[in-house]
């Protein structure tokens, strides 16, 4: 609500706060959430080590979104050690959820 305005003002350093609550309760999608805010700065620092800690979190809990996110930062070495072999990993469980057009994508550059 807070962070597209629906019905409150939009505020994302409240969205974060309150996706922070939920992500703490193991809330599969406010882990993503918050990990997309790290990344991206909104409502937090900007800050991928704590990106990668909340989207490995989500992905731990099968989120096929974050699993492929994860396999990107792998496979770039974003706030993560380079790590091919580990990239293509989540990728394969992010596709094996139905994420098979990115994540394939991804897969076969690596490859």
């Amino acid at each position: 609500m807070y962070a597209t305005g629906q019905g409150v003002p939009q505020d994302y350093a409240e969205a974060a706060k309150w996706s922070r609550k939920a992500a703490d309760q193991n809330n599969v999608d406010a882990q993503k959430i918050l990990g997309a805010m790290y990344a991206t700065g909104q409502g937090v620092p900007k800050d991928y080590a704590e990106a990668a800690k909340w989207f490995l979190k989500a992905a731990d809990q099968n989120n096929a979104d974050a699993q492929n996110i994860l396999g990107a930062m792998y496979a770039n070495g974003q706030a993560v050690p380079k790590d091919y072999a580990e990239a293509m990993k989540w990728f394969r469980l992010a596709a094996d959820q139905g994420l098979a057009e990115r994540s394939c994508s991804a897969a076969r550059r690596l490859s």
